[in-house]
């Protein structure tokens, strides 16, 4: 019996002695401590551990750079209480257990996350910054019209920083000593709302009437393939200006008097159909509001190059034929 006394309080003894010394095969934030005492436990996490999360961050983008300072993010960790958690793993165990491990050299398998803190804020401040620089919008394709031709303006994607993980690696890079402090702000593409193709798509057939010089242009594929000499809308009368589209075509087409002043009382709203009384001749397209391009009489040629009409393009009977093929229904025309 005493013998089996002696020998407890002899355990005992021995693994109160081993409480000062952190049991082998502990880690803390992926530094090894096992075997060192506090001291020595904290001057090495100070030196693996803490060191490393002062470094600066640096997220860079092409050629530009941006940098979060220890400073500015308030980087802290609480190394003494990491120190004590790593001694309190001396505990684990039984009192058999743990002088059986010492005894034959064995280790525990404890990995134990960091205590470190920073400024949330200044995370986000650096993403934001990031975005600030890198993030483009997207540009939509467009043509610019001029009385004498058109001129494309190509679309661009936009550019979007991936915030949300670059986020999530400042934030790892502020506490994980093994991450990298040198990270790269991916980003994605955005596209327009209207692409270029989709411009030279829409435009693919266009006209413009150009009044101040009297001439209707036809573009294929954003390049004028025909010029054409017209009349257009007399004073009071004016060929409305802006951009619109060919509404509908018709070969031979009867006329419908207008709701219009000119027009007697009477006669507005009868249909003549083709023939000598009818002014449409041979083809019209019509742009909007009762307004269109027709042929006329060959008798009236000569208001070609005139303002002359009561709104309308005029055209030559063998122009009007020419054109008409060439333009489909929905094609844009811009009359400057």
């Amino acid at each position: 019996m005493l013998l089996l006394l002696a020998l407890g309080g002899g355990m005992y003894a021995y693994d109160q002695t081993g409480r000062d010394t952190i049991p082998k095969g502990v880690r803390v934030a992926g530094v090894d401590v096992g075997g060192l005492d506090a001291k020595d436990a904290r001057a090495k996490l100070e030196r693996e551990y803490l060191a490393k999360l002062r470094t600066p961050i640096r997220v860079d983008h092409g050629t530009d750079s941006f940098v979060l300072s220890p400073h500015e993010s308030q980087i802290a960790a609480n190394v003494d209480a990491m120190v004590n958690e790593a001694l309190d793993q001396a505990h684990e165990g039984n009192i058999f257990s743990r002088t059986w491990r010492r005894l034959t050299g064995g280790s525990l398998d404890v990995s134990l996350k960091p205590e470190a803190t920073y400024s949330e804020a200044a995370a986000v401040r650096l993403v934001d910054h990031v975005r600030a620089v890198v993030d483009r919008d997207p540009i939509a394709a467009k043509v610019q019209f001029t009385n004498s031709g058109m001129h494309l303006i190509a679309g661009r994607d936009g550019l979007e920083v991936l915030a949300h993980d670059l986020h999530e690696e400042i934030d790892r890079a502020l506490v994980d000593p093994n991450a990298s402090h040198r990270l790269v702000a991916h980003t994605k593409h955005t596209v327009p709302k209207v692409t270029t193709d989709q411009v030279v798509k829409q435009y693919k057939t266009a006209l413009i009437v150009d009044r101040s010089n009297f001439t209707l242009r036809l573009f294929k594929d954003l390049k004028q393939v025909k010029s054409y000499r017209v009349a257009i809308g007399a004073a009071g009368l004016e060929t409305p200006a802006g951009l619109y589209h060919i509404q509908n075509k018709q070969v031979d087409p009867s006329w419908t008097e207008p709701n219009s002043d000119w027009v007697p009382e009477a006669d507005r709203g009868k249909v003549v159909p083709p023939g000598p009384a009818d002014p449409l001749k041979a083809r019209w397209l019509g742009i909007f509001d009762g307004a269109g391009i027709h042929g006329i009489d060959p008798s009236e040629y000569g208001s070609i190059g005139h303002a002359a009409s009561h709104g309308c393009v005029r055209m030559t009977i063998p122009d009007v034929i020419d054109l008409y093929p060439r333009v489909p229904v929905g094609a844009p025309i811009y009359i400057a």
